[in-house]
């Protein structure tokens, strides 16, 4: 049973950066394709980023060349670094597989505002 724990949220102001951390325990998580996703209130959740077990990464159009999806294989953990934030990045951000397949984290909260 993996469990997942999201940390580094916070409030930033917009055009700042936070670098968010997904720490994998129970069981390795490298053989698996892993993505960033976030719940706005009162918003379906959605996948913004997802990196491949080999670290090959793709973005959601809103984040393309403001967020970074990265992974450590040898500390299975995954890495979300994100640069120029703005007020519609305010949400709940969790990790899990692509697709989905570990129960959810208690996700970690960014609000972006002045």
């Amino acid at each position: 049973q993996v469990q997942l724990v999201e940390s580094g949220g916070g409030l930033v102001q917009p055009g700042g950066s936070l670098k968010l951390s997904c720490a994998a325990s129970g069981r390795t998580v490298s053989f698996y394709a892993m993505g960033w996703y976030r719940q706005a209130q009162g918003k379906q959740r959605e996948l913004v980023a997802q990196v491949t077990s080999d670290g090959s990464p793709n973005y959601a159009d809103s984040v393309k060349g403001r967020f970074t999806i990265s992974r450590d294989n040898a500390k299975n953990t995954v890495y979300l670094q994100m640069n120029g934030l703005k007020p519609e990045d305010t949400a709940v951000y969790y990790c899990n597989a692509i697709p989905v397949y570990f129960g959810w984290g208690q996700g970690t909260q960014v609000t972006v505002s002045s």
